[in-house]
């Protein structure tokens, strides 16, 4: 977890004016990897009691609006945040218990994979996710 001066570093560094609410937000973005706003919320509270849902999703627009935060949103899933952005990684999401957990890209720069046609597109980015069942699932479908 980054301590508090890196995160106001990364926010002043996106040109974001330093809050209360955006530290606890950021905090718990950096705490709680592909946590959905519900969790996002209850960690900030634990940092700022009285935020209210309307400023945290005004503070996840903004960090994600800024390149900080990267929102994803699995199929069938509430969206999901996350602090690691910029490298181009991937996810593998469990079918069961809907647990995500990162992977690198298999082949290295943005994007990672080539359209068979990219209609006039220029693609700067290729989003993969993988599905399965974790470790934690796949034991408990065996006893």
């Amino acid at each position: 977890m980054p301590v508090d001066h890196d995160l106001t570093a990364l926010l002043r560094g996106a040109r974001l004016r330093v809050t209360r609410p955006r530290l606890a937000v950021l905090e718990a973005v950096h705490t709680h990897p592909h946590a959905d706003t519900d969790a996002i919320i209850r960690a900030a509270r634990g940092a700022l009691p009285d935020v209210s849902h309307q400023a945290v999703y005004d503070v996840l627009r903004a960090l994600t609006d800024a390149g900080i935060v990267r929102r994803i949103q699995p199929a069938g899933s509430v969206a999901r945040y996350e602090a690691r952005v910029g490298d181009n990684h991937h996810h593998v999401v469990c079918r069961s218990c809907g647990a995500i957990a990162d992977v690198d890209c298999a082949v290295g720069h943005a994007p990672c994979l080539t359209a068979s046609h990219d209609h006039g597109f220029t693609v700067d980015e290729a989003e993969v996710v993988y599905w399965g069942t974790c470790p934690g699932c796949a034991t408990a479908r065996i006893q």
